[in-house]
């Protein structure tokens, strides 16, 4: 082999090593590349699943009615002899409020009373006189017709009697009064109000769409204006149809209130529990993302994230009730959700 023909060998030789060496160098760098571009799993929070007991509330406004309420009036007119009250005092039922001068009225049933004793013993007389047929039938019915008119107008003076003494129809609070002795009173008067608040009723209306919702006997909390303690009543009475005009219906409720503190006539703020669910999943609003299908969330499976379809059927202010999709022991992620991808690598850190 000639000079030439040894320096070329050589030459290819040499390419060959250069070539081979540095496709193996470029395949190394590619490779250590490749491992250094790989991210690291996401760190991202979650919380896991626990069936409980949900019930969803209603905040609705009302207003505090006392138990019974009364304005005191006379059924007749006269002059007040009596006044059997001290204003703003507890009065007992069947107590004397206040009495009306009476003279007249005594004296009218003095004079029936001895019409009905002279008609009473004519009719006597008359059946006497009838058995011994004295006197005809029709005598003997116009004495007994008188007596009994007689008897009633009686009967008559006497309910009159009664209207001049106002007695409590209940036991009460009585208000500030209006008269005084010797004040001439009408019908039209109004002496003093009296109130029972020992119960107090708590009205309010709902919502139409709720009406299914609701039972008698269902227990509800109150709140009044000024005041952080809270009051709880049960309801006794629900309008038996809906109020066209706002399409509400309208319910009443009882609470006890034997220290005074909820005063008739208050605004109230009244919260109504709706719906009773046993073994709910409930979780927070934001681990939730809209999708064009629906509702999805992620949760952890095996250091990954799953992305899962959810079906809800209530909200709260910061929850949402899943009917389908979750179960009872599922990691749910709740940060990170918007930079999430179905199958990513997670690092979850449990609350």
């Amino acid at each position: 082999m000639n000079r030439k023909s040894i320096f070329i060998s050589l030459f290819i030789i040499v390419l060959g090593s250069l070539i081979t060496y540095r496709v193996v160098k470029n395949s190394a760098q590619n490779d250590k590349s490749g491992k250094n571009d790989k991210k690291p799993p996401m760190k991202v929070t979650g919380m896991l699943i626990k069936p409980e007991n949900f019930t969803n509330t209603l905040a609705l406004s009302g207003s505090i009615e006392a138990n019974e309420q009364i304005n005191l009036h006379s059924e007749v007119s006269g002059i007040v002899t009596t006044i059997g009250f001290k204003e703003g005092s507890l009065v007992q039922k069947g107590q004397l409020l206040v009495k009306i001068d009476d003279t007249e009225l005594r004296a009218q049933l003095r004079q029936a009373r001895t019409k009905q004793n002279l008609a009473s013993e004519n009719a006597r007389r008359a059946k006497l006189l009838l058995e011994k047929e004295a006197i005809s039938q029709e005598e003997f019915d116009m004495a007994t017709a008188d007596y009994r008119s007689m008897k009633a107008q009686t009967q008559v003076i006497q309910a009159q009697l009664a209207k001049t003494s106002i007695i409590a129809p209940f036991t009460g609070k009585i208000g500030l009064r209006t008269i005084s002795p010797g004040t001439y009173i009408t019908p039209t008067t109004e002496i003093a109000s009296l109130v029972n608040s020992n119960v107090v009723k708590i009205v309010f209306s709902i919502p139409e769409k709720y009406a299914n919702d609701l039972k008698l006997n269902t227990e509800i909390t109150c709140s009044v204006p000024n005041s952080t303690e809270s009051f709880t009543a049960k309801i006794y009475a629900i309008e038996p149809s809906i109020e066209t005009n706002t399409r509400t219906l309208k319910i009443k409720a009882q609470a006890a209130n034997s220290n005074g503190k909820l005063l008739p006539g208050t605004f109230a703020k009244v919260t109504l529990p709706i719906k009773n669910i046993q073994n709910a999943i409930r979780i927070p609003s934001e681990s939730i993302v809209a999708v064009q299908e629906g509702k999805k969330v992620f949760i952890a499976n095996h250091g990954k994230a799953k992305e899962i379809h959810i079906e809800t059927l209530t909200r709260t202010d910061k929850d949402v009730i899943v009917t389908s999709g979750l179960k009872a022991g599922d990691t749910l992620l709740t940060t990170g959700i918007m930079s999430l991808k179905n199958e990513a690598e997670i690092k979850v850190k449990v609350k």
